[in-house]
């Protein structure tokens, strides 16, 4: 028992030391390859290997490059672990900081201005400020930070330019979201997002513009491969130039049909994917003729809409009317009332014209409660798609009738397309639900 005894304490005794031994080993590695271990371990664990030996102690002060989260779990309060060490992590690493990642509440609001200024210095290159609640004043210091390839504010009121900006000229990705501009702010933006050559991505979710004014203002971005807009306001965008343009997302009120929404579109029309939520426009609102853009380009088009609403079914026949070489639909509905007109085989076929349709491979349609429209539809599209090989359908879960007399109907409908399958997933796309509801809502 004894020497048993004895073997146990000499091992104990020697973990530590075999520990140590691995841990300076590894630090034995090319600084490069270091540099980039510690890199991704996260500020937090990359503090704590100054533990792990003498040889560590100050290892992670020697990084070339820092990344810095500081982001607060889901549904947790207060700031992020971590965040009070910020000022000792930018004054011991005196390395370059290529990301700031931070959610901010009160208690550091205020020392965001001291932050900006030193993070400038060090090259920061992708900046992401995520503010809780009250709509801060956002420091003019922000636009000192030239080497941006990436700008992400949330929640904050952004200042008027300051004297002698230049511009971001390696920008490439800008997000805004649920953030406020000074009067005629549109155009402080329109000169950001001009002088920003590089920019790829945008997207403007909820950006709010002070004052009662008209405006017209332009977004031109000739490499912009991503558009986003999110807004209950026309606010008077004038898109140009946009002739890089693969991808747009859009979810619009009023604007929807407003007499300038065909040339918003206009600015759209070489994309090759488009987003649309036509699910908020108002059910009062009289739908007028609008003549669209030819979307020669567009393979797929995803819909976010409300088949009980009579101008959310006409928008969505405008733009299968002007996509001549569309290949894929998807489709979210997404209504939780009653049907508020009778969209029945007979108004469908009225709103079809030749042509429409005439690539389209595959349609996927996701919240279907088997309405008596969702049914029309879904009838005209197999009667029509010439080329149709897939219709996969999920259900919604406020069901009009069962799954067998639904099945039983679909049967029943003629097919364009002798290859055309009809796919049931029942509920278990309760995931695409969810990732269409992530996808068209911001964070």
């Amino acid at each position: 028992m004894q020497s048993g005894g004895r073997c146990t304490k000499r091992h104990l005794g020697r973990a530590p030391e075999a520990a140590a031994a691995e841990a300076d080993a590894l630090i034995s590695l090319p600084p490069e390859v270091l540099d980039g271990i510690l890199t991704r371990l996260g500020i937090r664990d990359t503090v704590r290997t100054s533990a792990l030996s003498r040889a560590w102690r100050r290892r992670w002060e020697a990084l070339a490059s820092l990344d810095l989260y500081f982001l607060l779990p889901e549904d947790d309060e207060g700031p992020p672990e971590g965040l009070g060490a910020l000022d000792g992590i930018l004054l011991r690493c005196p390395g370059r900081v290529r990301l700031f990642c931070a959610d901010l509440d009160d208690t550091y609001a205020g020392r965001i201005h001291d932050w900006l200024s030193v993070l400038s210095r060090r090259d920061v290159r992708i900046l992401d400020l995520r503010f809780c609640g009250g709509f801060p004043a956002l420091p003019s210091s922000v636009f000192s930070c030239g080497r941006l390839t990436s700008l992400t504010l949330c929640g904050c009121s952004i200042p008027l330019l300051p004297p002698g900006f230049v511009a971001f000229p390696e920008l490439r990705e800008l997000v805004l979201n649920d953030v406020r501009l000074q009067e005629y702010g549109e155009y402080q933006l329109e000169e950001i997002i001009d002088t920003s050559p590089l920019l790829e991505n945008l997207e403007l979710n909820d950006v709010l513009i002070g004052g009662a004014h008209d405006r017209k203002w332009v977004i031109r971005a000739p490499n912009l491969k991503s558009f986003t807009l999110r807004s209950e306001n026309n606010d008077g965008w004038i898109l140009k130039d946009l002739t890089s343009l693969d991808f747009a997302l859009f979810s619009l009120s009023d604007f929807l049909v407003h007499h300038n929404f065909s040339n918003f579109l206009s600015g759209l029309a070489q994309v090759t994917e488009l987003f649309v939520a036509t699910w908020n426009i108002q059910s009062t609102v009289v739908m007028p003729e609008i003549h669209l853009c030819t979307f020669h380009n567009l393979k797929i088009l995803t819909l976010f809409m409300l088949f009980r609403k009579q101008p959310s079914v006409m928008l969505t026949f405008c733009l299968l009317k002007s996509a001549p070489n569309l290949e894929e639909l998807k489709i979210k509905v997404c209504d939780v009332g009653e049907q508020e007109f009778e969209a029945n085989g007979e108004f469908l076929n009225a709103l079809w014209t030749d042509g429409m349709c005439a690539n389209l491979q595959v349609v996927q349609m996701i919240g279907i409660n088997w309405r008596p429209n969702e049914m029309s539809f879904i009838e005209l599209i197999l009667s029509k798609a010439r080329l149709l090989h897939t219709l996969s359908i999920g259900q919604g879960d406020k069901l009009v009738m069962s799954n067998e007399d639904a099945l039983y109907e679909l049967l029943r409908y003629r097919r364009a397309s002798a290859e055309a399958q009809v796919l049931f997933e029942g509920r278990e796309t309760y995931f695409h639900i969810v990732n269409f509801i992530l996808y068209i809502l911001p964070i």
